[in-house]
């Protein structure tokens, strides 16, 4: 493969209420690998889809060498889509069928040229890559992804891109919903990779295997060397140097006020002196005007001296303050969800998943569950079937395809309807702590981004009425920023009710202190 890379040049580009994400933006990505981070909201699935071609740009350009390839975030949600589309062999199938049914045309012939294998050779394929067990035969090829874990989807989609023999890979949030064995072969993947990878992530184990992170920030890209322990090093000792020159620049702005107050202090005793000489008759009045326009000159000049230097303090001052990041994050209170040790939560007993396994679970108390297995194995089903045992406490369910909300409504009205009691003022001030801000709350759901469709599916779960004491998050990390994703484990921490929790992500578990894991496929609690 020979070098690829990836040059935007004057790249703007706004939403077609007139809202900008870029103007002017200039950055190149050479052969490598690159994590893409940055706050949700900030463009980064927006960069993506002008370097895919998806969004059409008001102005310069966003270019690639060679073949380039794309996963979209949305991938798992677009359940109408078929396997074979994924593929990219749909139109090759229906040639292929119309042909064997006598009803073709040249045009169908041109279509499958020589590949009368195709639907034999993609189950190999499949197979080879361990997806054998959701298509084993042609006929599964119509599967659509409805059917499919959101796991299974992504890793789907994501070995169609690989299969295309891509220059350039686009992945936006790669890691959403996969296992731990998919996500290592993921890695192991990237690895190999000789093209050049952008990475829109939140995994923290896959941004700790790239070559360079580049920070989407402000409508710019800044890049730097190494991976993400690397630049949150550099960021830290930067935020340190902008603590400490914001301290000196308002101590600087208190010494120059001071001075300043000190000056008009001496002018004034200096006009009252002179003009009690005046009044005595002591001078000339000839030289007595001489001494007031000199009074005059030298009050001005030392006036004006002290409100430059207050001017160039207070302008110091914005200038460090600029440098200080103020990265927003949710910030969640949850209402009264205590729950007593030992006190019932829920009880399922055998249930049998689609898969297979026969399940047996049972939670008291302030418990912290996570569920894991692999893709398809039926976690998602097991929190579903906790649903519908009917918990003997307020719960809320948090899904890994986050369809809590009509995508017409907005956000505002998506949240009321679960707290029909609630005044309006207090669902908005609520609303402020997941950072739907005044108009924020007003857009509709369809228009959010997938941090924000996260955060307005925590909003209408954590707002509702009542307030949960049992809460089912299947992947609630999934789409969440660095920052966000913080703040949820700490939200989650001061947690008081019960939690069972769906996720491959191994830090995020660790860090809102699970207390039990339930295998599926082992049916091994620990």
């Amino acid at each position: 493969m020979t070098q690829s890379h990836i040059s935007i040049s004057d790249l703007a580009f706004s939403w077609p209420d007139g809202e900008p994400v870029f103007d002017g933006l200039d950055a190149v990505f050479a052969t490598g690998r690159t994590g893409l981070v940055g706050q949700n909201g900030s463009g980064k699935s927006t960069l993506l889809r002008l370097i895919a071609g998806e969004l059409k740009p008001d102005r310069g350009t966003a270019t690639t060498t060679g073949p380039l390839g794309y996963l979209r975030q949305t991938v798992a949600l677009e359940t109408g889509n078929r396997v074979d589309r994924i593929l990219g062999i749909d139109a090759t199938r229906q040639a292929l069928h119309r042909i064997e049914s006598g009803t073709a045309e040249q045009s169908d012939f041109d279509v499958v040229g020589g590949r009368w294998d195709i639907e034999e050779r993609a189950l190999a394929v499949l197979a080879q890559l361990g997806l054998g067990n959701i298509v084993s035969e042609p006929a599964q090829l119509d599967r659509e992804v409805g059917t499919l874990s959101g796991g299974e989807t992504v890793l789907l989609a994501l070995t169609a891109q690989l299969l295309a023999d891509p220059d350039v890979l686009l992945l936006d949030e790669p890691t959403n919903n996969l296992d731990s064995f998919a996500r290592q072969r993921l890695y192991e993947a990237l690895a190999t990779f000789g093209g050049t990878v952008i990475v829109v992530s939140h995994d923290r184990e896959l941004l700790e295997r790239v070559d360079t992170i580049a920070e989407l920030r402000d409508g710019s890209v800044r890049l730097f060397g190494g991976t993400l322990t690397d630049y949150e090093t550099v960021v830290a000792v930067e935020q340190a140097a902008a603590q400490a020159a914001i301290r000196d620049a308002r101590n600087d702005v208190r010494k120059q006020a001071k001075e300043l107050v000190d000056a008009r202090i001496k002018l004034d005793r200096r006009q009252r002196t002179g003009k009690k000489i005046e009044q005595s008759g002591s001078l000339p009045k000839i030289l007595t005007g001489r001494r007031k326009r000199q009074a005059q000159v030298s009050a001005g000049k030392l006036r004006n001296d002290h409100l430059e230097k207050v001017a160039d303090a207070e302008q110091a001052l914005v200038d460090a303050e600029a440098l200080l990041r103020d990265d927003r994050e949710v910030r969640i209170e949850l209402p009264d969800t205590a729950l007593y040790p030992g006190q019932d939560v829920f009880e399922l007993n055998d249930y049998a998943l689609r898969c297979g396994p026969v399940v047996s679970l049972t939670v008291t108390g302030p418990q912290r569950i996570a569920i894991t297995g692999r893709n398809g194995v039926g976690k998602t089903t097991l929190l579903e079937a906790i649903a519908e045992a009917g918990p003997r406490v307020p719960w809320r369910y948090v899904p890994q395809r986050l369809d809590l909300f009509d995508p017409e409504q907005s956000v505002f009205s998506n949240v009321a309807l679960h707290a029909p009691h609630a005044p309006p003022e207090r669902i908005r001030a609520q609303l402020a702590r997941f950072l739907f801000r005044g108009a924020k709350a007003d857009i509709p759901a369809s228009a959010l981004s997938g941090g924000e469709r996260l955060r307005a599916a925590l909003a209408i779960t954590l707002l509702a009425e009542p307030a949960p004491k049992l809460l089912l998050l299947d992947e609630p990390t999934n789409n969440l920023d660095l920052p966000s994703r913080a703040h949820l484990v700490q939200a989650l921490a001061c947690f008081r009710g019960a939690l069972v929790v769906v996720s491959h992500d191994r830090p995020f578990l660790a860090d809102i202190g699970t207390t039990r894991h339930y295998d599926i496929a082992s049916a091994d609690i620990h």
